[in-house]
């Protein structure tokens, strides 16, 4: 059996850093939301597409009339998820947006269940019913503090659905088109319906300090080259869910960032509120047969 280079937790330990920094380069940025979103993705896209062109263009060609329609859809909401989820940080802490983003799971049932009329089971119901109670202790809690605090909570809640919505129009292209491809014309997509936005709110495309190209630029690289494709490398070699449970460490890393970077400071109810979503989610998404399988695996 081959085996992998390094310990496929390595590069997923890395990748999940590099998502977590997300939440510190944007509140880093003194540009607008819009803006901020606007660059990150056209910085993502400059930096693919040498690679699309050069190995991946002539996939365009088996698109389909319903696969243009959902890669624009799984698009536009790409682009509203990084609006609100990046304004939400303008209201509320790193740690409080961060933990709310990772119901994504939650809302992710909760779409298939409505639009693809997957059953329900009790462990799903039960998952859900826990995480959102998290949602509320730390939504609570943010609201016994300042009024914008729970504005920004809320933000960040729609930008969760946002991006469970972009992954569930997306999920039936990627299933027949490679995952460079996809990103890129999604990408594309979700840059220039952010253009529009900008242009629309009015938000400056420019100039902005040195700094502030500095921290598009690295999240562009950072959270979304880098992250996302360790966490695709190392799938070869460990289940998707031990990449779900991964993820979940992105909003303590965030935190914990943000107390040395920001001096941000933990209240007890988004403690605890995070913990029961931490909670809801892993009850969601664990099988109980994968601590039967401690060995790395590897795809046929």
């Amino acid at each position: 059996m081959e085996r992998p280079a390094i310990h496929p937790y390595i590069p997923i330990v890395i990748g999940v850093i590099s998502v977590a920094l997300s939440a510190i380069f944007v509140k880093l940025s003194t540009a607008d939301a819009g803006v901020i979103a606007f660059y990150r993705m056209l910085f993502s896209v400059l930096l693919m597409l040498p690679v699309f062109l050069l190995k991946y263009r002539w996939e365009v060609s088996f698109f389909k009339r319903k696969d243009w329609v959902y890669s624009l859809i799984a698009g536009i909401f790409l682009a509203f998820h990084f609006i609100f989820w990046f304004e939400s940080l303008n209201y509320t802490s790193v740690a409080s947006s961060t933990v709310l983003v990772t119901l994504q799971p939650i809302f992710a049932f909760a779409g298939t269940y409505f639009f693809f009329k997957e059953k329900v089971s009790f462990k799903a119901i039960l998952s859900a019913v826990v995480a959102i109670s998290g949602s509320v202790i730390i939504s609570w809690g943010d609201f016994k503090v300042s009024g914008t605090a729970l504005y920004g909570d809320i933000l960040a809640l729609i930008g969760c659905a946002f991006i469970t919505a972009y992954l569930l129009f997306g999920q039936d292209v990627r299933k027949r088109i490679s995952l460079i491809t996809y990103t890129f014309i999604v990408y594309s997509i979700s840059t220039i319906t952010l253009f529009i936005y900008v242009i629309i709110k009015g938000e400056s495309l420019g100039p902005h300090p040195s700094a502030d190209w500095f921290w598009f630029i690295m999240l562009a690289l950072i959270p979304n080259l880098l992250g996302h494709t360790l966490f695709n490398w190392a799938l070869k070699w460990v289940s998707t869910n031990v990449i779900s449970i991964a993820i979940l460490l992105e909003p303590v890393g965030a935190s914990i960032l943000a107390y040395y970077v920001f001096h941000e400071t933990l209240s007890g109810s988004q403690i605890t509120g995070g913990i029961v979503v931490i909670m809801g989610i892993l009850l969601f998404i664990v099988d109980p047969r994968m601590f039967r399988k401690l060995k790395l695996h590897k795809k046929t």
